[in-house]
């Protein structure tokens, strides 16, 4: 690779050494989830006590994602589940039965959400939605259509 004169060469090292697709992924949902509780790389700092400039990286993709312990930490901040970050930072295995029923949940979901029948409530800007609270819409939506999405999920 040429390395320019006023190029950041610790970030041309860095995606060399970390290109791996999971990591850009990993980390479009990490920035995903702080745009959705509207917090500034700043504002997690400060309340995860994990540097500003860690959080863009990793977000970027220039970074491996976080330790364990990193991650309980951001859970918290993000209110999301800390074995959700664990499984998505491929730290945790999820069994392929979980694997299944969450996509079963997150399918039937966005069904509900862009049902144009169906909207109250389901326009949700800037939230971030956990699987239990898409599961609960879900079944809200079954019960009010008489409409069957979930199947012993």
């Amino acid at each position: 690779m040429d390395c320019q004169p006023g190029k950041n060469i610790l970030a041309i090292v860095n995606r060399m050494a970390y290109s791996d697709p999971t990591m850009e992924n990993f980390g479009t949902y990490m920035r995903r989830l702080r745009k959705a509780r509207g917090l500034t790389l700043k504002q997690v700092e400060t309340q995860a006590k994990v540097s500003n400039a860690y959080i863009s990286q990793v977000e970027r993709g220039l970074r491996k994602p976080p330790q364990p312990e990193i991650l309980k930490r951001l859970a918290k901040v993000y209110d999301v589940p800390h074995r959700d970050l664990l499984i998505a930072a491929g730290h945790l295995e999820e069994d392929s039965a979980e694997t299944a029923k969450r996509r079963q949940v997150e399918e039937a979901y966005e069904h509900v959400r862009t049902d144009p029948t169906f909207n109250q409530g389901t326009r949700l800007k800037g939230t971030h939605v956990n699987l239990e609270t898409k599961r609960f819409i879900v079944e809200m939506y079954e019960k009010l259509t008489e409409r069957k999405l979930l199947k012993g999920a």
